[in-house]
């Protein structure tokens, strides 16, 4: 009995053994397939003696069998890892935010059939989503796919999985429409699809059948009409997003009778009309972006209010806010009438109030005169009259305070200086009147004062002089008088290097027969100077026509800033900035002068004499090759973008005709009126789009679309060959189509879907066989909850 109880021991023993080598084995196949700069597998051992339970990113269960493996922003490149489904009893499986590339198959998942939990979110993945995936995985409850570039459609064999709980494919390039099947998957509890390019279409009836959804996220996903009755059987909605659609009709009654929901989006549709007073049953809500009835101060956790971009009605409950801690109310962009509640502060939290073009009506209340927390108030392009509350001159955390295009009459008053955090004044177009407080000048974070067009009397204080960082002043179109008070228009030049020329040469060829080029920031010159140097110089456009409030400010600090930077530069693709001036009314960057010209020169200039780019040199612009004669890329206004000035009116029509025919504007830009690294990577990918094309952003062949959409929509009805410029040898077709995609992704309408400048790189690099396995640090943002933002979490309509 004792031999037999030994026997049985030694063979536990060793089948533990065999187990657990089988395992290590397994790993570190899926090791050699990875590159792995920052050595985040180096605890995977050759030593087999070492069990794999104790390496990183691997969970064993009691038995010492290998049950899951997270490799979540290990930085590792390469394909996904099939042979990590050879794992027997593997059941979580987690690959987010790496550089997997390449496409899926149904083979790669044949022997995955104990996964629970699949995560490959974030990656670089391409190509179609696999049909045989519900059969492959029978067992799967979470399958996360977003953030990558796959495309085609969503197979229709997804109504075939048994258990799936969670399905995530989100931020993809997705077309087709949303498939009626995935209505048959009932266990569904999350369905997230937003942020891909499917056709216009309605949203299927069937997903009604999803009576145990608690998220539903639809957001820019091109559907239209409106929303389903049969979604009324949702009621264990607990988040509903279905912005950045063309939903039209009215919101829907039984979006009431939600029970446990405590987020609803529905901005940037085409709803109309008013909502059931039933709404104010919705004592869960925490956010709501819909327009409302007088019930909704029933809530006692609504904080914030974001309604933008619709055409919604009606007047605002008189006693909105009183109850409930409002922190940010954004109602831009709609029809909404009557006088703004003067309650609206009443918990003393609210920070950012924007009501741009509405037609609110009456006056500014003294309640809102004593609202000690506002930082941003917008309330430009309405029918606001009367006197500005004196307490409201002097709110102490203000930043930017925008009344432009009202009829708001009475005097600034000397209040006014308490307001020591105010650097944006934007008080055109009312009728103000009387004199200009000499306290303006004590704001020492002052960079803008827009008063054209009111009637303000008397002369300009001599205190504006003190406000180093002003950078625009327009008191045009007043009754003003005397004389501009010396020291505001004094100039500062900056040298970045040592100069062989003065910059009173630079001025004087500061003359319309040497223009050279001209974008929306500026006019570039051509400058030969006496020592028989050429430079370039770009004068940036000083004034905004017709006055428009929504241009950016040029920031004396923020231009100082971006120069000096740009200035001490040493960078083979970053073209030299010599020198720079920066006055009141005047900004000149003076660069050294590229005899090539442009891309756009190259492209799409003249074809008499021009050199035709195949795609070789094409695919050496893109990564920045070389410096000299020999069509290498370099980057001018590197990290200046944010000075463009933008003219017109200021409509979001018209801001987006503008970009659009500017081009290279990133689409969120009529919303933030910011720019950042995301914006320059948008703009980077029109070029890439603009290299394998051909064609102009503002080519007429593209019609109403912008560059992306053009590309995305020829891809679907004609295939690749008709995107790509006809000039190109098709034997490169496969590098090409690889960097369409990448143009692609970085033209995401989601600007948190756009890789880091780092991560395209190594794209390029991987297209052109180029890729290193020394790749710097590659960092993708946090999941922030799995919650994908359509901007960014700041204010919307900010400067």
């Amino acid at each position: 009995m004792l031999y037999c109880l030994i026997l049985l021991l030694c063979l536990s023993s060793t089948y533990l053994s065999l187990s657990l080598n089988q395992d290590a084995t397994i790993l570190r196949q899926a090791k050699l397939g990875f590159s792995d700069p920052a050595q985040s597998l180096s605890s995977w051992s050759d030593n087999d003696d070492i069990t794999p339970c104790k390496w990183i990113g691997v969970s064993c269960d009691d038995t010492s069998t290998v049950v899951s493996v997270d490799l979540s922003s290990f930085m590792l490149v390469g394909p996904f890892p099939s042979i990590l489904c050879n794992l027997p009893s593997l059941h979580f499986l987690s690959l987010y935010n790496n550089s997997i590339n390449g496409s899926l198959s149904g083979d790669d998942f044949n022997t995955c059939r104990n996964l629970i939990s699949l995560d490959l979110s974030e990656n670089l993945l391409v190509g179609s989503i696999p049909k045989s995936l519900p059969f492959n995985l029978p067992n799967l409850k979470f399958l996360n796919i977003s953030g990558n570039n796959l495309s085609d459609t969503i197979p229709a064999s997804f109504g075939e999985f048994q258990k799936l709980e969670s399905l995530n494919l989100a931020g993809n390039f997705l077309s087709g429409t949303i498939p009626a099947s995935l209505g048959n998957v009932t266990t569904l509890k999350e369905l997230k699809l937003a942020y891909n390019l499917f056709s216009p279409s309605q949203i299927p009836s069937q997903l009604g059948n999803l009576t145990e959804l608690e998220v539903l996220w639809l957001a820019g996903c091109n559907l239209v009409g409106p929303v389903p009755p049969a979604l009324s059987r949702l009621t264990r909605l607990v988040n509903l997003d279905l912005t950045l659609n063309r939903l039209t009709g009215s919101i829907p009654t039984w979006i009431t009778q939600l029970k446990n929901v405590e987020q609803i989006e529905l901005f940037n549709n085409s709803f109309s009309g008013e909502l059931p007073e039933a709404m104010g049953n919705m004592t869960t809500l925490k956010d709501s972006t819909r327009p409302l009835p007088e019930s909704i101060l029933l809530s006692k956790t609504l904080s914030e209010l974001k309604l933008f971009n619709n055409k919604l009605t009606g007047v605002l409950p008189s006693q909105l806010g009183a109850n409930s801690p409002l922190q940010y109310v954004d109602l831009s962009y709609n029809r909404f009438s009557g006088e703004i509640p003067t309650n609206l502060c009443g918990e003393g939290k609210l920070e950012y109030l924007i009501l741009i073009d509405n037609s609110f009506s009456g006056e500014i209340s003294n309640n809102l005169g004593k609202c000690k927390s506002l930082t941003r108030v917008r309330l430009s392009n309405n029918n606001l009259s009367g006197h500005i509350p004196n307490g409201f001159w002097g709110l102490p955390r203000l930043s930017l305070l925008e009344l432009s295009e009202n009829s708001f009459t009475g005097s600034i008053y000397e209040t006014i200086s308490s307001a020591k955090n105010l650097s944006n004044l934007r008080i055109s177009k009312n009728q103000f009147s009387g004199s200009i407080p000499n306290e303006i000048g004590s704001l020492k974070g002052l960079i803008e004062i827009s008063g054209a067009e009111n009637d303000f009397t008397g002369e300009i204080p001599s205190t504006l002089v003190k406000l180093k960082q002003l950078s625009r002043l327009d008191l045009s179109k007043n009754q003003l008088s005397g004389e501009i008070p010396k020291g505001i228009k004094a100039s500062k030049w900056r040298s970045f290097h040592k100069l062989h020329f003065s910059e009173h040469e630079i001025a004087d060829c500061l003359d319309e027969r040497n223009v050279i080029g001209f974008g929306s920031s500026g006019k570039v010159y051509k400058a030969e100077l006496s020592g028989g140097e050429v430079v370039a110089v770009k004068k940036l456009n000083k004034t905004v026509k017709g006055g428009d409030e929504y241009s950016d400010s040029l920031n004396r600090d923020v231009f100082a800033a971006e120069v000096e930077t740009l200035g001490t530069i040493r960078h083979k693709s970053i073209v030299r900035l010599w020198c720079c001036c920066s006055s009141g009314d005047c900004k000149l960057l003076v660069y050294e002068y590229m005899p090539n010209g442009s891309l756009a020169d190259v492209l799409h200039g003249d074809s008499k004499g021009r050199v035709v780019l195949g795609w070789p040199e094409r695919l050496r612009i893109a990564l920045d090759a070389a410096e000299d004669s020999d069509y290498g890329a370099k980057v001018a206004d590197f990290g200046i973008a944010k000075f463009g000035q933008m003219s017109g009116s200021k409509t979001p029509e018209a801001m987006s005709g503008i970009a659009g025919s500017c081009g290279y504007i990133a689409p969120e830009y009529v919303y933030t009126l910011r720019v950042n690294e995301k914006s320059d990577i948008y703009s980077f990918g029109v070029v890439l789009l603009e290299l394998v094309t051909g064609k102009q952003p503002t080519d007429p062949e593209l019609g109403d679309k912008d560059m992306a959409k053009w590309v995305c929509t020829t891809l679907d009805k004609c295939g690749l060959e008709p995107v790509i410029d006809p000039k190109l040898d098709l034997k490169f077709k496969e590098e090409i189509s690889k960097v369409i995609h990448i143009g692609l992704l970085c033209t995401s309408p989601l600007p948190l879907n756009r890789p880091s400048m780092r991560k395209v790189v190594i794209m390029l690099q991987e297209v052109s066989g180029a890729v290193s396995c020394s790749s710097p640090n590659i960092s993708k943002r946090s999941k922030s909850g799995g919650k994908l933002s359509p901007y960014y979490t700041e204010d919307l309509n900010s400067v």
